[in-house]
């Protein structure tokens, strides 16, 4: 397995940022690589809600279903999924400061099966890395242009 985080400040208080990240069909606008999501189960996002997501990665269309496996407001949201031999945990945790600002620290564990897909999880992992960076540079953009709602 193979893990990655990284953090960024953004200028908004944490209920607000979580309230953005936690609708699942907000993550095109702050996701790098993801061109379309959209929840799938009813009713309010929680733990067992589910999306389907559309990302592009390595040159290619990849649809893979998410889990909502962990759901804390105002502070953590993780989801799981798994396509083509690759299984993703993708966490979000949102720690409040002082002055209406929060810290976002996004993270990925990649696990993948069977001996092809073992070794390119090297490459995967440095693929999520770059995918990290990429997503919080584009939420504290987004974040700052537009309402969060």
């Amino acid at each position: 397995m193979k893990e990655a985080q990284r953090s960024a400040e953004i200028a908004l208080p944490a209920a607000e940022v979580f309230a953005f990240l936690s609708n699942l069909e907000n993550l095109p606008r702050w996701q790098s690589g993801v061109v379309r999501a959209e929840q799938t189960s009813s009713g309010p996002i929680g733990v067992g809600s589910t999306a389907v997501i559309e990302r592009r990665m390595f040159g290619q269309q990849i649809v893979a279903d998410l889990v909502v496996t962990v759901y804390e407001p105002p502070r953590r949201i993780v989801l799981n999924t798994e396509t083509s031999g690759v299984s993703v945990q993708a966490s979000v945790a949102i720690e409040p400061l002082e002055t209406a600002r929060c810290r976002v620290t996004f993270g990925m564990a990649i696990e993948t099966a069977g001996f092809f897909m073992r070794a390119v999880e090297p490459m995967v992992a440095q693929a999520a890395e770059e995918d990290i960076e990429a997503s919080l540079a584009r939420l504290r953009e987004v974040l700052a242009e537009a309402p969060t709602g």
